[in-house]
């Protein structure tokens, strides 16, 4: 009983101090951003953010940001679903090999192919333009949607899909109506990974969009804003971070018992 009780005193202390030095960094910026334009420490001050908007002109930033990230998400999990769903339900000539692909796909450092990516896009003249951060990062998020949703189609009862193909329904329509309905978890698991790592994408847009300041994403308008000689005031560049982390943080609060539950279950009912 007492070994027990030091086991869980010793795991709950280790739980807080890894809490502690998760959430101080955060906390410590929001302080920041609070001291006021000029670090004036007379109370909580919420000019800086407001001179960040304006000086920063982060509102045509999270737009874009927005719609590179939900376009993203919607054609990659469309995508990686169909994909999936076959891999896992159907003989698939060469669905071994398409499987190591994407293996290869998921684990090569995507910092090799964005010289590549340029030189591609720009003979295309895509290069400034939303496409340049659509359709690459749709096909570096398609690997690990479709292990994934394949990962879940699997573990399916192949009765279910038995008794559908019994009743008359097509492949098509036994995803739609049959194994999608009870797909909720582990397609909102993935859109809520791929949102987060579209939304944070700095290289890929610095690379690919660095002139056209209307389809700069956040990372990339926080990054010109905080180098900026205007910026150097430490609570406005706070500020800033703290309204490039505020949508993320939000979807983050609202979704985080749907990506728990897709990562702990097996959601098959």
């Amino acid at each position: 009983m007492r070994i027990a009780r030091t086991e869980s005193v010793v795991t709950h202390a280790l739980l807080v101090l890894a809490s502690v030095v998760a959430v101080f960094p955060l906390v410590s910026v929001l302080v920041s951003s609070l001291h006021g334009v000029g670090g004036s420490t007379g109370g909580v001050s919420f000019a800086s953010y407001s001179t960040a908007w304006t000086q920063g002109r982060f509102g045509p930033a999270l737009l874009s940001s927005a719609l590179v990230s939900v376009t993203v998400v919607v054609v990659t999990v469309v995508l990686a679903s169909l994909a999936g769903y076959a891999l896992a339900t159907m003989r698939v000539p060469g669905g071994r090999i398409i499987l190591g692909l994407l293996l290869v796909g998921l684990v090569l450092p995507y910092e090799v192919t964005v010289l590549p990516l340029y030189e591609l896009l720009s003979g295309w003249h895509l290069v400034d333009t939303y496409w340049a951060l659509i359709l690459p990062q749709v096909a570096l998020s398609v690997p690990l949607g479709v292990l994934w949703m394949r990962s879940f189609f699997a573990s399916v009862p192949a009765e279910l899909l038995e008794a559908a193909r019994i009743d008359g329904t097509s492949r098509l329509q036994t995803l739609r109506l049959v194994v999608l309905p009870v797909a909720g978890p582990a397609i909102t698991t993935l859109s809520t990974v791929l949102f987060l790592f579209t939304w944070n994408e700095f290289l890929l847009a610095l690379i690919l969009v660095p002139d056209n300041a209307s389809v700069q994403t956040v990372p990339l308008a926080l990054s010109f804003f905080s180098g900026a000689a205007r910026s150097s005031d430490p609570a406005v560049t706070a500020a800033a971070a703290v309204l490039v982390a505020l949508p993320v943080l939000l979807a983050y609060v609202f979704l985080q018992r749907r990506l728990i539950s897709g990562l702990t279950e097996g959601a098959v009912k």
